[in-house]
């Protein structure tokens, strides 16, 4: 049943809604402002119409006042007549009956709970045989260097504990007698690496490592941006209305993610007035270097010429919504994809609506491992972030352990984590 059907009927029992003209006014749910719905055209003035070009729930909502009103009108005017009362309450009931119906996702409960129970346990054992891809640099003149596997090591766990980096030591002395680690590092040493720039992109080829054991699995991928907020503020004169003004920074994580493990393939970090539309392509390159990639979705931040090319040379097909002024004028491949939008909005959105998929990851990630960094420094933010994400793909990768019974090898290909020397 769909969703936008159900909060439709439940729109039209909540309210009173009434017509003015031919015109009726909803109400919207999450604001005071009120949406103008013309049944008889089948429009309506909300941001999910303008979308979709489709039914949404304030429509359903007028549709269904309509028929109770109906239904009222005739048990009225045949209150005598037992059959059309009984026909009346048994429509009534049946629009109730099919509004209210949910739509519910099988969970293999069996798998998900092995994987939560067993998700402490395994994560550092993944965790370790993806620091084995980590080159040690050689060592210079000074001090010797702590392991730089080891370092990684600690700082992701760290992460994944959400504790602070001194409390997270009373912890890592288990991993040395494991073995994982060949001594426990010092708080400030870990505090130390993250702000190195080098570990970047160590950072990033083990996400997309981590990714590649459910190269089977995915074949739709999406893609977006979020932010996370850090404990700096910017600071400004408000010469408008003579005040003082604040706003708290933050970074912005821009990935793409698989749509049915939601495994994060690709990630780039940024800073918080970097456009989402510049990152498609090199998101989607990282992700075609270990995946088949079949479609790509995206919200229309994502519009562009460029991007549309780089998705189509990838192999797949670029699900990406037009804007509401945009015509089909423009090259081959623009006029080609227009014209499948606008006469096959249905195909399309069935395919598009994966997209949101990319939201669940962002609220997996910051609703397990906090949407706030605790690192200061611009380089450090950036790479906590990344050991965020990378937090994230072990979890995932324990959940298909036990769901898709899959047994991850990681580097197999030869391929190491490259770094500049620290």
């Amino acid at each position: 049943m769909d969703t936008r059907k159900e909060r439709g009927w439940l729109l039209a029992e909540r309210h009173s809604l009434k017509p003015a003209g031919r015109l009726w006014f909803v109400p919207s749910e999450s604001s005071g402002e009120r949406y103008r719905v013309d049944p008889a055209a089948g429009i309506c003035s909300c941001p999910d119409f303008e979308l979709r070009q489709m039914r949404c729930k304030h429509l359903w909502a007028v549709e269904f006042t309509i028929r109770r009103e109906t239904s009222r009108s005739e048990d009225t005017a045949y209150t005598a007549d037992a059959t059309s009362v009984t026909v009346a309450h048994t429509v009534t009931e049946t629009i109730r009956t099919v509004a209210t119906a949910r739509v519910t996702y099988r969970q293999d409960w069996p798998a998900y709970n092995a994987a939560q129970t067993n998700e402490a346990r395994r994560l550092p054992e993944l965790l370790h045989a993806l620091c084995q891809g980590i080159v040690q640099p050689p060592q210079g003149r000074g001090r010797p260097r702590l392991p730089l596997a080891d370092v990684v090591f600690c700082a992701v766990l760290k992460v994944y504990s959400t504790v602070s980096g001194r409390r997270a030591v009373g912890d890592l002395g288990e991993f040395q007698a494991k073995g994982y680690i060949a001594r426990v590092p010092h708080y400030n040493s870990t505090f130390n690496y993250l702000e190195n720039p080098a570990l970047t992109p160590i950072l990033k080829a083990m996400i997309e490592e981590s990714a590649s054991p459910l190269k089977s699995a995915e074949s739709q991928f999406a893609v977006d941006a979020s932010g996370f907020a850090t404990s700096r503020f910017d600071r400004w004169y408000d010469a408008k209305y003579g005040k003082e003004r604040s706003a708290r920074r933050w970074v912005k994580a821009h990935l793409m993610c698989g749509t049915r493990t939601h495994v994060v393939t690709s990630v780039e970090i940024t800073d918080s007035a970097a456009n989402d539309s510049p990152y498609l392509p090199p998101l989607l390159k990282a992700t075609s270097e270990r995946f088949q990639v079949g479609e790509v979705s995206a919200d229309k931040a994502y519009l562009g010429n460029r991007n549309l090319e780089a998705v189509v040379a990838a192999g797949a097909i670029p699900y990406i919504p037009f804007k509401l002024n945009t015509t089909g004028d423009g090259p081959e491949l623009w006029r080609r994809l227009y014209h499948f939008y606008m006469f096959n909005r249905e195909t399309f959105f069935e395919h598009y609506h994966r997209r949101s998929n990319v939201e669940t990851v962002f609220s997996m990630i910051k609703g397990k491992f906090g949407d706030a960094v605790r690192s200061k420094t611009p380089i450090a933010q950036v790479n906590e972030v990344l050991c965020k994400v990378l937090c994230h793909n072990l979890c995932v990768l324990i959940q298909s352990i036990y769901e898709l019974g899959i047994e991850p090898t990681f580097w197999a290909d030869g391929t190491v984590a490259q770094q500049r020397p620290v």
